[in-house]
């Protein structure tokens, strides 16, 4: 590669067509790329779900739950398996290894559930297997309201029209309804007319769904032509429903409206929604993975336009986008881009003060990143938080090779050189310098894709954007700049004498070489500082970041009704409604349990409030304080907000008394608060049991009691009700008693079930009482578990998790208790040592390219030795600026990496390419390669600071994720940069006398550093 300058300098035309087609390409491919906030994580995970109407959590723990998380378990590549329980019904999700099909994950785990199905109890309905496709949070919310429409009318105008028309749009992969009501045929049955036919509430169920279908009644050749026969036995009016003849037993029957109420109504309510206090309907979209949530946006806006144009009484609103913030994370990181890349151009043109070789320099930007574009989506990337950081890293870098091209070819042009001569000279010295600088800076990148787990799912497009671009450089570097340096430049035959820094400096490094000892003594020192630094910051995953919204949980006590979750929810609405800088509250029911909801407080722009979003949390906190009888949790759910301890086990009673203490504990920790447990909360329930001796001796089974009392409270299974059949529509005929009939305990004992000689009451054969049971159990890997969970505040995750790992319960947990790794804590140790692992192999890779290059396993020990250098600035400028120890802070130490290992090469590079074709002594070759190189080693790093400035000082967007990573950046290269330019010379001489000794010892030929070395050419 070092050959094609000099083949692009004499045959100019092929190198420019190549480039011209790849920024064609990176031009069309940009508008293409999909723009989402972060990668999709594809992991392939299958939930089965299991609804048990009336069952409670521990009945289907025993029953449903274990037996199925049993046969999954069985399968291969199982990464976890973890299962909720609630009242009638059981969720288990089984996540699979990443490399796992997911078509095959559905069809094993369908297979599994298949050889326990008989296990199952009769009355629980078909376990449903299905994939996870939607992901993340819903993309946007609606409210419709209409002027003419009813509840029902507008809950089935979102179900029906809405849904049919969003979910056609590409991308959409699930679309829910909130709020809102279900229409339904209710028949509420009179309990003592009921008990005076002697009929059950199974029997008149069951004698509803056999009248009220249409039945399939074979085929007939009337005429000569086949018919189909058909049996219509449904009703097309509610009045003829009610004029139904039910039987009622020994051969007589009664009309339904003679026993029951009839009404076509609304089912219980199991959700609400409201916006700003006002009742809504509305519905929330989510994506589809690898969709972009722009275009998803733009899509259900467009169909909503078409939507309110065929209705003009209805109205949409938009309540919720999370679009406005990848939006603004997209422009804001376009625009970083944009002024690092102007800031190091104004750099270089600082430097060359040259217009000409400036252009050339800067041509190398755009040159590099369009072809990038075209690859990232070949390969299936987008643009997104994670490749836009790779490019806003990289900005500065990609410059860097051109400008030591063309600083090398204006220092030979200024020999008096002609351009032409000066460009095949130049490039051909530097050519190793910088194959070698940008193959170390892929080297540095690249292992970052291929990082396992979640946190290699994330970084992939981050290695492999940054490694592309790098080496786009490389090819721009080498074809173009010298070409064009060649054809543009001007002749000049003007020498600049040294300025006062090159002076001092040339005199530092003479008296750095001179005291050797000193110089060292001095570089360990700061290595001892620097490790005293990194020992008192903190440590966290991600820090806290700027939302825009405020994200509050709401959770009441077992037993409550849903109108006592409307009320809470309305009670702080209306305390936070003039909270400073809140725009609008948003609050929902309905999505896991009526006792449950959730609230989305909407921000004004930052830039258009006077307090912070720390301010407003701080706020919102201390008035849900006075709002009594339920728990609050604030936090949009992001990384940094929370400490999340899980301890697991099959001991119900000694996990819950570990959770307990372990609970106690945390909240005596000033710094955290909202402490809350999951630990299983106790349910108020009515408790049948049934008198076994009288009960056989009466006939009477636990089936056909607890089918009795379902029915009679619930209503049937809805597989078993009977149908009202609408022209687009068909509701359920609920059968069930009156809700104060349901409420009472004597009403209850009055049921009839069936028995040998025809029925008898319930309370005849069984007792009824009250007692509880746990309302909620989590399982993960087939242990019960409680999550502990509390708000950190903005204190440092890591800081926190060592406190809480200190507590004494934790030190000694009881038998059969362990803690489980999950949530931010999970994610620390899994990034931790993934980059941990990333840098080392970044680190064999580097040594691999230079002895590879250099032919030599001792200069690239010299060449390395400045990375310790810059951990010193990074992390004190940390410390400084009030930052810890994060993933972004990571992000900018591997950086560094690579940036530091660049200018030792150039430093070290011609120091032995002096001494071997030159025949320069040791010193006199030191001395020449810092006077040479130092003008483009300070050139390349102030282009990289000046590209780094933007993200530190936060001027595009929210700062609190590239800001630390840009502060360690510039902090690590102002020092290393400084006193690699000493310590590099110094440390290269060790190294030298080092090979002589080891030279020496195995009897080689030895090198005098005191006398020039026989010059000769490599091939």
């Amino acid at each position: 590669m070092m050959n094609f300058s000099a083949w692009a300098i004499r045959n100019p035309v092929p190198p420019i067509m190549l480039f011209v087609m790849l920024v064609f390409a990176g031009l069309i491919d940009f508008n293409r790329l999909s723009v989402q906030n972060f990668p999709d994580i594809d992991v392939p995970t299958v939930t089965v779900s299991v609804t048990y109407p009336g069952a409670t959590a521990a009945q289907l723990e025993t029953e449903v739950t274990r037996k199925i998380e049993d046969s999954v378990a069985n399968i291969g590549n199982v990464d976890h398996v973890s299962s909720s329980v609630n009242t009638g019904s059981s969720v288990t999700t089984i996540e699979f290894v990443l490399e796992k099909d997911i078509n095959e994950a559905v069809d094993d785990v369908n297979d599994a559930v298949d050889k326990v199905r008989t296990d199952l109890p009769t009355d629980a309905e078909d376990p449903i297997v299905q994939r996870v496709s939607a992901v993340g949070g819903a993309v946007v919310t609606y409210a419709v309201t209409s002027t003419k429409m009813q509840d029902d009318e507008l809950s089935w105008f979102v179900d029906h029209d809405i849904s049919k028309a969003v979910l056609g749009i590409k991308g959409v992969g699930e679309v829910t309804r909130i709020g809102g009501i279900d229409r339904e045929i209710g028949v509420e049955i009179d309990p003592l007319r009921l008990q005076a036919y002697g009929v059950t509430m199974s029997s008149l169920s069951q004698a509803m769904l056999s009248m009220q279908q249409d039945v399939p009644s074979g085929n007939s050749k009337i005429g000569g032509r086949e018919q189909s026969i058909r049996t219509l036995g449904t009703v097309d009016t509610v009045d003829k429903l009610r004029s139904l003849y039910i039987p009622v037993g020994a051969g007589a029957s009664v009309p339904l409206q003679s026993i029951a109420t009839v009404t076509d109504g609304a089912a219980e309510q199991t959700q609400a929604a409201y916006l700003d206090g006002k009742p809504m309907v509305g519905f929330e979209v989510y994506r589809s993975r690898g969709e972009s949530q722009i275009d998803i946006a733009k899509g259900v806006a467009e169909s909503v336009k078409t939507l309110m144009a065929a209705n003009p009484d209805i109205k949409i609103q938009l309540v919720n986008t999370t679009v406005t913030k990848i939006e603004s994370s997209y422009h804001a990181s376009m625009n970083v881009l944009y002024e690092g890349a102007f800031l190091a151009v104004i750099v270089v043109l600082l430097f060359l003060r040259d217009m000409r070789a400036t252009a050339i320099s800067a041509m190398a930007l755009p040159l590099s990143i369009l072809p990038t574009f075209a690859v990232m989506y070949w390969l299936g990337f987008t643009l997104n938080m994670v490749t836009l950081l790779s490019l806003s890293l990289v900005v500065g870098i990609l410059v860097d090779d051109a400008i030591v091209e063309i600083e090398n070819i204006v220092r030979h042009l200024r020999m008096g050189k002609t351009a032409k001569e000066a460009a095949l000279e130049a490039a051909d010295e530097i050519g190793m310098a910088v194959i070698a600088t940008t193959f170390t800076l892929i080297s540095v990148f690249l292992p970052t894709a291929f990082m396992g787990g979640i946190t290699g799912k994330i970084f992939m497009q981050f290695g492999w954007t940054a490694a592309l671009s790098i080496f786009f450089s490389l090819l721009v570097a080498r074809l173009l700049t010298p070409m064009m340096a060649a054809y543009m430049l001007k002749p000049t035959h003007v020498e600049r004498p040294d300025g006062f820094f090159m002076r001092h400096y040339l005199a530092t490094v003479h008296w750095c070489l001179d005291h050797r000892r000193l110089t060292m003594l001095g570089t360990a020192l700061f290595l001892v500082g620097s490790i005293f630094i990194a020992t008192t910051m903190t440590v966290s995953f991600m820090p806290a970041q700027e939302q825009g919204q405020v994200a509050i949980s709401i959770e009441l006590p077992p037993g409550s009704k849903i109108d006592d979750t409307i009320a809470t929810g309305q009670q702080t609405q209306q305390a936070l409604h003039d909270v400073s800088g809140v725009k609008s509250i948003y609050f929902s029911i309905g999505s896991s349990s009526i006792r449950k909801s959730s609230m989305l407080v909407d921000l004004t722009p930052a830039e258009d409030r006077k307090v912070t979003e720390a301010q407003i949390l701080k706020e919102i906190r201390a008035r849900l304080r006075n709002i009594p009888g339920a728990r609050f949790s604030v936090g949009n759910g992001a990384s940094g907000e929370k400490i999340t301890i899980v301890l697991a086990g099959d001991n119900s009673e000694k996990l819950e008394a570990a959770a307990q203490e372990v609970t106690n504990g945390m909240q005596a920790m000033p710094e955290l608060s909202n402490v809350i447990s999951s630990a299983s909360l106790l349910s108020p329930e009515v408790v049948i049991t049934p008198d076994f001796a009288r009960a056989a001796d009466m006939g009477v089974t636990s089936t056909a009691i607890g089918s009795a009392v379902r029915v009679a409270t619930s209503g049937d299974y809805d597989q078993n009700v009977a149908k009202f059949n609408l022209p687009e529509q068909q509701l359920y005929i609920r059968l069930k008693m009156p809700l104060e009939a349901r409420s009472d305990l004597n009403v209850l004992r009055q049921l009839r079930v069936p028995s040998r000689d025809g029925t008898v009451t319930i309370g005849s054969v069984a007792d009824l009482g009250i007692d509880s049971a746990p309302v909620e159990i989590d399982r993960y890997d087939r242990d019960r578990n409680v999550t502990i969970s509390a708000e950190l505040g903005g204190a440092s995750l890591g800081d926190m998790l060592k406190k809480v790992n200190a507590l004494p319960i934790m030190k000694s947990l009881p038998p059969g208790v362990h803690t489980v790794q999950s949530g931010d804590v999970e994610r620390m140790q899994e990034l931790f040592g993934n980059f941990g692992m990333a840098m080392a192999t970044a680190l064999l890779c580097v040594l691999g390219v230079l002895v590879l290059l250099f032919k030599d396993i001792f200069q690239p020990v010299t060449i390395v030795s400045a990375l310790p250098l810059s951990a010193g600035g990074a992390l004190g400028f940390l410390v400084l600026c009030g930052y810890g120890f994060s993933m972004p802070t990571l992000i900018g130490l591997l950086m560094l990496m690579g940036i530091v290992t660049k200018n030792s090469i150039l430093l070290v590079e011609y120091a032995i390419v002096a001494r071997e074709q030159r025949g320069l002594t040791r010193l006199e070759a030191l001395i020449d390669s810092c006077h040479k190189r130092a003008t483009p080693i300070l050139m390349t790093t102030i282009a990289m600071i000046a590209g780094m400035i933007p993200i530190a000082m936060g001027l595009e967007g929210d700062s609190s994720f590239r800001g630390p990573m840009a502060i360690a950046v510039i902090g690590g290269l102002l020092t290393s940069t400084l006193l690699s330019l000493i310590v590099v010379p110094v440390v290269y001489t060790y190294i030298d006398d080092f090979e002589n000794f080891i030279r020496r010892l195995v009897g080689a030929k030895t090198h005098d550093p005191d006398m020039p070395m026989e010059p000769h050419h490599a091939e």
